[in-house]
């Protein structure tokens, strides 16, 4: 979807400015926030691909005014209140006053290295073979989601050289939504910079990017 999310080449936003040495939290808040959002994601009710849809959902407005884990906490709120884990009265007062979905599973303290450690591998196997073949020159589709997709606007409709063929993984745009895993091959995608930000662009740099088998075109 075309979102606040989405910002990639956007004009308007100031220059991009990293924090020297910037540390893991800047308050012991977001690390609970950052608690919290795993330790819901452990109940099995959604993907990663729904919970972030849920953030992009965000109004632009609250979107842009939110800090980064301000923005994971309101996605969370979203969540729980669509699957019936809590109302949006329990979320605003802070407490339940009703019972919930009882989750599929609940992550205790003495779970949570494993957990961590195992992580969510997203590859698959799939039965057809690769379309594309390192070196193929590409283009990009041109589209305008109403859902989640992983391809960003600013590398729509544009064409670069397949660099790596990284396997096959989940089709993040149908799992978002509750309509399979559906998995495809993933390539990596090289672009000059001319060609995704046009004259004046470094003809140094190069932009890379994973792209599922759907989002490519031959040229």
């Amino acid at each position: 979807m075309n979102g606040p999310h989405d910002l990639g080449g956007q004009m308007g936003f100031g220059p991009v400015a990293p924090e020297p040495n910037e540390p893991y939290f800047h308050a012991e808040w977001e690390k609970r926030a950052l608690g919290i959002t795993l330790s819901c994601g452990a109940f099995g009710a959604w993907t990663i691909d729904e919970s972030r849809h849920a953030r992009e959902s965000i109004p632009p407005a609250k979107y842009l005014a939110a800090s980064y884990y301000e923005v994971w906490t309101r996605g969370i709120e979203m969540l729980l209140e669509r699957h019936g884990f809590a109302t949006g009265e329990e979320l605003q007062a802070g407490h339940s006053s009703q019972q919930g979905t009882v989750p599929k599973r609940v992550l205790k303290a003495d779970m949570v290295a494993g957990v961590l450690a195992k992580g969510g591998p997203c590859d698959r196997p799939v039965e057809t073979a690769a379309i594309f073949a390192v070196g193929d020159r590409v283009q990009t589709k041109n589209f305008n989601s109403t859902g989640h997709t992983r391809l960003p606007r600013y590398a729509r409709a544009k064409t670069g050289v397949v660099e790596a063929v990284q396997g096959s993984f989940v089709f993040p745009d149908d799992n978002a939504h509750g309509k399979g895993e559906n998995p495809q091959w993933v390539y990596t995608v090289v672009f000059d910079a001319s060609e995704i930000w046009g004259e004046g662009a470094d003809p140094s740099l190069t932009i890379s990017i994973d792209a599922w088998e759907s989002y490519l075109e031959r040229v």
